[in-house]
Parts: structure tokens; sequence; C-alpha cells
């Protein structure tokens, strides 16, 4: 990420100066170094509104001025300012104001009587601080928009495909990362074939005689986390009829591809006596 010339030299600047000969300097120094969008004010009561109104990329103040000094300027600042940031370099003939210019939110300072080079240095590097910190700000906005956009995605094409199955299965169900079942839909505990762990914590028994080799394979397949497609099961039941399943199921992973769990349809395909 980083910040172009052109965006440094159209960003916005406010002069805060109660001298109109440090005012008329600091315009004629920005001009000449290339800057488009400078203005100015002798005013410091007008600096909260101005900066409301045109969201000023850097500010120049005078700490120095009658009826409102540069620090009650900056309070004003800091209680409309939305996002934190002040975009302030203070101007100070005073050393000692330094300090509490930076701990009152300032972000640089520049001595009076100015040096030219030193005015153009702090200014160029204070604007591409700034406007690299606007980047980022924007940047983590998108992102934001971003994740909450796919977010709702992946619940809508996760209700859809709930929707889907329960109107393509006779039932279906999910499983933790330990086989612990969380949800179900339909007779999932009677028809797997298995014995498993309800949702309620006790053991449901598989009924009728079911294939066990078929049995065992899809168990296996479960706890070795691989997909099953139309998996073919069968069970005789004790009035001699025979039903016949198929299963189909996948293991689920999260972002991180970590393991959280198991999900399957099943759909009741023939019964014959």
């Amino acid at each position: 990420m980083s910040v172009e010339p052109n965006d440094i030299l159209n960003a916005s600047i406010l002069i805060v100066d109660d001298q109109r000969s440090n005012v008329r300097l600091l315009e004629q120094l920005l001009e000449e170094a290339g800057y488009h969008h400078v203005s100015s004010t002798m005013n410091p009561a007008e600096v909260s509104a101005l900066h409301r109104k045109n969201v000023y990329d850097l500010i120049l103040l005078d700490l120095q001025m009658p009826e409102m000094d540069g620090f009650q300027v900056m309070a004003a600042l800091r209680a409309n300012e939305k996002d934190g940031y002040l975009p302030v370099i203070v101007l100070t003939a005073q050393p000692s104001h330094k300090v509490r210019a930076l701990q009152c939110g300032a972000k640089d300072f520049i001595s009076k009587p100015f040096d030219l080079i030193e005015v153009t240095t702090r200014i160029h590097n204070m604007l591409e601080v700034r406007l690299l910190y606007r980047k980022l700000q924007d940047y983590n906005k998108h992102l934001e928009e971003t994740v909450q956009a796919r977010t709702a995605e992946l619940r809508e094409s996760e209700a859809r495909y709930r929707a889907l199955t329960e109107l393509a299965s006779d039932w279906h169900w999910e499983q933790d990362e330990l086989g612990k079942f969380t949800k179900v839909a339909g007779p999932v505990f009677e028809m797997l074939g298995i014995p498993v762990n309800g949702m309620d914590g006790k053991e449901c028994k598989a009924t009728g005689a079911w294939d066990e080799v078929a049995r065992v394979e899809l168990k296996a397949r479960i706890a070795a986390r691989q997909p099953s497609l139309d998996f073919v099961m069968s069970r005789v039941n004790s009035d001699g009829s025979e039903q016949r399943y198929q299963v189909s199921g996948e293991p689920m992973f999260n972002r991180l591809c970590g393991y959280i769990g198991y999900r399957g349809i099943g759909v009741e395909r023939t019964s014959t006596s």
C-alpha cells in the first residue's frame, strides 16, 4: 500500500495563524511546492466548523493566538473528530510547548521562525502518513463489507442446501468432530444402521437385521472422514420385509481446513416383503 505523489499534492491543507505575514509565507511556500488545495483562516474559532465541512488532510495550527489558542482549537477538533485521528502540525516558537502539543493530539510540530526545508519535509511526511491511514481505513471498511457479504451468501447457500436436502431426502444429519449428533431431521437414529448416541445423550440401537458388512463400512467411512455417494444399505425387518436405503455424506471443514464434523442424507429406495 503506497501513496502517489499526486495524491499528496492534491491533499487539502488549512493554515491557521493570526499573523497575516505567516499565513502568506506558508501559502507561497506550499504553492511553490506544488500543492493545489490550500486555504487559510486567521480566526481560530472557525477551525472546527471548517474541518467538519471540508475534512482537511492537514491543519497547520499556530499555538499562540489571542482569545483561542492552539490547544483550545485541538480540544474542539478532538471532540468532533470521527476517526480519532487529529491531522495537526502545530506552529510554535516556544520549545516548551512542543511536548504538550503532542500530548494534546498533534502529530508533529514546526518551529518558528520557519526553516523552509523543515516546513516542506514535515508537511510532506505528515500528508503521506495521513493518506496511508485513510487508505488503510478504506481497505478495512471494504474488507469488512466483503466479509459481511460473503457471510450472507454462505448463510443463504446453507439455507438453500437445507431446503433442498429436506426435499430430496427422507432424513439428514450432522455430527461434530467427536461424532456427536448436532442436527437431525427424520428417523436418523433408526435408519443409519449403526448404534449412535442421540442428541439427548442416550444410546439408540439400530433396529432390524442390517447388512453387517455395509453397516461397518459406512461407519468406517464416517470415522475416516471420507465422502460417500449413494452408498446402499439394507435391513430385514422382523416381519421378513426388506428395506433398502441410499446414504450420501461428506466431511465438513472450516476455513483453516480443520475437520469440524460430518453431514449426510438418506433416502429409502425399496421395500419388499
